[in-house]
């Protein structure tokens, strides 16, 4: 069965994470040949600002570039669209009205698979604008789920080990991850929710269970088959 349906993935936020999104994507669409898989454009937007950067008051706004993405994508002829990058999310949430194609929303699909595989909670672990815009908290806080923040020294932290992902050293990045992991399994051993892109990359780097990972890129994954197949 292949959806009539085109999907527009809005990517280069990062590059890195683009790429395993739509490796994640093609090894879950249920297709037996290629011609079952869904049609996709994919935009690497990788001159759009850097969103923490802009969220800390020090770069500009990718607002408009975001919407641009977006808007180029549909015109392109995509149906459904979707962005792989979680801090992205925070602009998108203010421009929902201009865009006239549903978004499948990363954050939305994220708290769901945690909702599923962990109902009493799980470590946070995203960038710090992500973090400091309470773009996941309010959205958990809405569907009533629970998340365990890190210090604000961790969550630094963390955010260096996405910077580290964006720059190729992914062992480098799973090693000073797996470090920061232990000390939040130190506290509670809850799943660790990656909630930016570059996160279950570096948890793949980690040599952790994987069972104890939630990946943003598999949530997105998972809740774009089910529009494009079974909606």
């Amino acid at each position: 069965m292949r959806p009539d349906k085109t999907l527009g993935v809005l990517g280069g936020m990062g590059p890195a994470a683009t790429a395993d999104f739509l490796r994640v994507l093609a090894e879950k669409t249920p297709a037996n040949f290629d011609q079952e898989h869904p049609r996709m454009i994919v935009y690497s937007h990788t001159i759009t600002p850097d969103r923490t950067t802009f969220l800390l008051g020090k770069g500009p706004d990718p607002t408009e570039y975001i919407k641009d993405g977006l808007k180029t994508l549909i015109g392109w002829g995509a149906d459904i669209l979707c962005a792989t990058c979680n801090t992205a999310h925070y602009f998108i949430d203010g421009m929902r009205d201009e865009i006239d194609k549903p978004i499948v929303h990363i954050v939305d699909e994220t708290i769901l698979t945690s909702a599923k595989l962990s109902p009493k909670g799980a470590w946070l672990t995203a960038t710090l604008g992500t973090m400091r815009t309470g773009l996941y908290q309010k959205h958990a806080k809405d569907s009533g789920y629970n998340f365990r923040l890190a210090s604000e020294e961790l969550q630094v932290e963390i955010h260096d080990v996405t910077d580290m992902v964006k720059a190729g050293k992914h062992k480098e990045a799973g090693e000073k991850f797996r470090g920061i992991v232990e000390q939040l399994w130190a506290i509670e051993k809850l799943p660790i929710v990656g909630a930016c892109t570059e996160i279950p990359i570096a948890y793949a780097n980690t040599g952790l269970d994987p069972q104890m990972g939630i990946s943003c890129l598999e949530a997105l994954a998972d809740g774009c088959i089910r529009e494009l197949y079974y909606k």
